[in-house]
């Protein structure tokens, strides 16, 4: 039987369905509309960055290092651009293989293959690093044209400090090498992490890590438009570099070339201060190194020779060794039994050439005694006898209190890092250094020892310098520092590092010119007399010999003595005595008595600095035995 459609069903029933069609089609196209609006509108900011980024590199162009010179402009660390050939690891199957075949066009020794290494090891396998430096032209030239066979190897134009006169005033100017962790972790704690962006070196020692965010100055960039390749096609924008600020140095480059020829091939240090404002004029720790060898990563038999050194040239003696004074103290003790009223000028003792305390006999240097001996002459012919007694006096905590104000046992503050603090005696020092209760107990017999400047004694070099140039200066006491003023190339703006003087000490004035009167007296007519013979100036000095090993009541045979054995010899210096322009302390390691090693070095730096004499010839050498006078 045939079943009959109703029409008006069918049409209903087309109409729902199209209007449902039509309403999917209608989100369709609202969903459609909404996601464009989102993409269009609301992300256009965030996806035009995007689409930017994939055109546009950011390069950073790394600023001009900046200088480091001299009181008198003399240069004494530039830059200088050259071409290096650098590997980026991450982008090379097998390294030696590349270098190998590299080596067929370039110049690389083995002493290139172990810095490259002794770098990966060091670095993130993501950087370029230099497998040779300083290439030459023709070099150039090779590479490039084999450039398509090395993937991941490319010549670079990089700049490189240079230290022009080699090893001079190192210990001072320090060196920059690559960029490690250690210094990431001082570049985030500074939030420099934007500026350093393309830096790959970073001061490491001296006045090159104490300035580096000086010296670095401020990153340029470049936009780069860039190909699907990622290679440069056009640079868009430019905002150059501004370079790093110059120091200018309170140091005077000819008196330091001048004291590290007086010193030849002996170790030691010299440390000499402008009394008025702290300046430093020379600071020397001999042997220096040459700070060229780290620029470009220092090569492993270098760095060996370096570190295994019996003569440990990268120790900075002037700062780092603590050495007793030995007779240099004496001059400081005098003036404690001033001010603390435990002497007058006029009081004299009866040297009968030892001092006998608990059993132990103390000896002079001279056998029989000096005789009747008052301050003049205990500093003038070096009386230890006098300082025994005067140490058995005071006593440790009374030396230590006074010793203390003229800055001994403490950190000058020098404006660059890794000063020595010595060690000033004390009770208190002995309690807290020792662990056993017998070895904390401080024994009156042990003062007796540091009168002369031995027992616990031991002070850096700059320390007796600062002390030295405090006593010329009549009592203030300043901050050593090696910079003198900071310039900023771009704005011309000179900041000045002002003389700070740590504290005014309260000696009495009189006090002060009965010990340099003594001083001077030292260079006329007492142990310092045949060093400065025919001086053409006055000047106040202060000779020492200390003791390397116990002699336990033996007999001190220099000649007999291992040369690493033998005694220090010291000698503190300022002039001229009426107006000092200069004071200075030097230590001359395992060279015997002061008088005639030290002394003579002091001589020929006060005869340039005041006169402009040079010298004639360097200290003796090791095997010259000299004996006392």
């Amino acid at each position: 039987m045939a079943e009959f459609k109703n029409p008006e069903q069918e049409l209903e029933r087309f109409q729902r369905r199209l209007a449902v069609a039509g309403g999917l089609v209608l989100l369709a196209f609202f969903l459609l509309f909404v996601r464009f609006f989102w993409l269009q509108v609301i992300q256009h900011e965030h996806y035009r960055t995007r689409a930017e980024d994939n055109r546009i590199a950011l390069v950073p162009i790394v600023p001009n290092r900046g200088l480091i010179v001299d009181r008198n402009g003399t240069v004494l660390a530039r830059n200088y651009s050259a071409y290096t050939l650098e590997i980026m690891p991450s982008k090379v199957a097998d390294l030696e293989a590349v270098i190998d075949e590299l080596a067929d066009i370039v110049d690389i020794q083995p002493k290139d293959r172990k810095r490259f290494r002794k770098l990966l090891e060091e670095s993130r396998n993501f950087e370029s690093l230099p497998i040779r430096t300083r290439l030459t032209d023709e070099e150039v030239a090779r590479f490039v044209a084999q450039r398509f066979r090395f993937p991941g190897v490319d010549v670079k134009a990089r700049l490189f400090r240079q230290y022009p006169n080699g090893d001079l005033a190192s210990h001072a100017l320090g060196y920059i090498g690559r960029v490690n962790d250690r210094d990431l972790a001082s570049i985030e704690k500074n939030e420099a992490e934007d500026n350093y962006r393309g830096t790959e070196h970073f001061g490491k020692t001296g006045l090159e890590q104490k300035y580096e965010f000086e010296l670095h100055g401020q990153t340029g960039f470049e936009q780069v438009e860039v190909d699907a390749g990622g290679r440069a096609v056009r640079v868009l924008e430019r905002t150059p570099p501004v370079p790093g600020s110059n120091l200018v140095l309170t140091l005077d480059a000819k008196l330091q070339q001048v004291v590290e020829k007086a010193f030849g091939k002996r170790r030691g240090a010299l440390v000499a201060i402008e009394p008025s404002t702290g300046g430093i004029l020379a600071l020397v720790s001999m042997p220096g190194y040459d700070p060229n060898l780290f620029v470009d990563g220092i090569n492993l038999l270098d760095w060996e020779a370096l570190n295994t050194s019996e003569d440990k040239p990268m120790v900075n003696r002037a700062l780092n060794g603590a050495y007793p004074p030995g007779s240099t103290f004496k001059p400081f003790m005098a003036l404690a039994a001033l001010e603390t009223g435990k002497r007058t000028p006029q009081q004299s003792i009866a040297d009968p050439g030892f001092f006998t305390f608990g059993g132990h006999t103390f000896r002079d240097d001279k056998k029989g005694g000096h005789g009747i001996v008052d301050m003049y002459k205990s500093i003038v012919h070096s009386c230890d006898t006098y300082y025994y007694v005067l140490a058995n006096d005071m006593g440790i905590d009374a030396i230590a209190n006074f010793m203390r104000q003229l800055g001994f046992g403490s950190p000058t503050g020098i404006d660059i890092e890794g000063e020595s603090r010595g060690v000033l005696p004390s009770q208190a020092w002995k309690k807290e250094r020792f662990r056993k209760p017998e070895q904390q107990k401080w024994y009156a017999g042990e003062t007796i020892s540091i009168g002369i400047g031995q027992g616990y004694n031991a002070y850096t070099p700059i320390q007796l310098a600062q002390a030295t140039a405090a006593l010329a200066s009549g009592g203030v006491l300043y901050r050593p520092h090696l910079v003198k003023y900071v310039e900023n190339l771009a704005t011309g703006e000179r900041t000045l590092i002002e003389p700070q003087p740590l504290r005014t000490l309260p000696f009495k004035p009189a006090n002060i010119e009965v010990i340099k009167r003594a001083m001077v007296g030292v260079n006329t007519e007492g142990t310092g007399a045949r060093a400065f013979a025919g001086a053409e100036y006055v000047a106040g000095g202060k000779t020492g010999t200390a003791q390397v090993y116990s002699l336990k009541g033996g007999k001190y045979e220099a000649s007999k003595v291992h040369e690493r054995l033998r005694d220090h010899a010291l000698f503190i210096a300022f002039a001229p005595a009426d107006k000092p322009t200069i004071a200075l302390a030097v230590l001359v390691e395992n060279g015997g008595f002061g008088a005639q090693t030290a002394a003579p070095i002091a001589r020929q730096v006060l005869d340039y600095y005041l006169l402009g004499k040079l010298p004639r010839e360097a200290a003796p050498e090791y095997g010259e035995i000299v004996e006392d006078d």
